[in-house]
């Protein structure tokens, strides 16, 4: 009994080194900023490439990873079930928040986070101004992309398409004409936030920024918003303001949870 037992161990340590090995690989893949090929996978883990190959083979088939177009491996299709079932912004508004926090502590205007769900703009997360005039609870208004900062950014990034057809007119300043709203949001790219000036309400101005995701994907929009009054003289300091703070949260969604990073 103590010879089988002696000659059972070995395989269990040896397929708790294939477990932690797999995980290793997962974990790669996951936490890069970009997909990962073959050879870079088995080299930086130092498994023979055999080896590699039936792991990566078998996290295929478990839909753990998946390999793009161009045969490198990504997050497979059982992050995005999960993701589908459950709030896919909730950890986002939540690693935000204090970003967003800090923004309103600074500014004292009202703080918006929206993403792209399906072929529209929600806004997420809000914090609100600290200034009675400009207090207002969007995340429930159903705001026209076309017509507000946020919305420019994903036209800008190109995460939603610019309409083809001309767009609703919703004060005198709102950008009707496709063709005017691709020369705005190209020069917000250029520029690097997005603005808005009575588009979306007479007297009501924002400024947006991008956040990137892992893999350099635009995943959201954050925003400033404010009478026109109290912004138009600001915009470009407050951009910058918040171009600043959304390369730490970008950072920071990517893994990178150094102290100054995100403080």
């Amino acid at each position: 009994m103590t010879q089988t037992s002696e000659q059972e161990s070995p395989p269990r340590a040896g397929g708790t080194q294939a477990l932690d090995r797999a995980t290793d690989l997962v974990a790669a893949v996951v936490g890069a900023d970009e997909p990962l090929s073959f050879t870079h996978l088995q080299e930086t883990s130092g498994l023979a490439k055999s080896t590699a190959s039936r792991m990566l083979s078998a996290l295929e088939r478990s839909g753990l990873l998946e390999r793009d177009a161009d045969g490198s491996y990504v997050a497979g299709q059982l992050f995005w079930l999960y993701a589908a079932r459950h709030d896919p912004w909730e950890e986002l508004v939540r690693l935000a928040r204090p970003t967003m926090e800090r923004i309103g502590e600074d500014t004292l205007e009202t703080v918006h986070l929206s993403v792209v769900r399906g072929d529209r703009v929600a806004q997420v997360a809000q914090v609100d101004s600290q200034f009675l005039l400009g207090t207002r609870d969007w995340t429930a208004v159903d705001v026209p992309a076309h017509t507000s900062a946020l919305g420019k950014v994903f036209y800008g990034w190109e995460t939603l398409p610019i309409p083809g057809e001309p767009l609703p007119r919703l004060t005198d300043a709102t950008l009707t004409d496709p063709a005017a709203l691709r020369r705005d949001v190209r020069e917000a790219r250029r520029r690097g936030w997005a603005l808005t000036r009575d588009e979306l309400e007479v007297g009501l101005a924002g400024v947006a920024v991008p956040v990137l995701g892992p893999r350099g994907q635009v995943v959201a929009a954050l925003g400033i918003s404010g009478p026109t009054q109290r912004l138009e003289d600001r915009l470009d300091e407050l951009g910058h303001h918040l171009s600043d703070h959304a390369v730490k949260l970008t950072r920071l969604l990517r893994g990178d949870t150094h102290q100054e990073d995100v403080a």
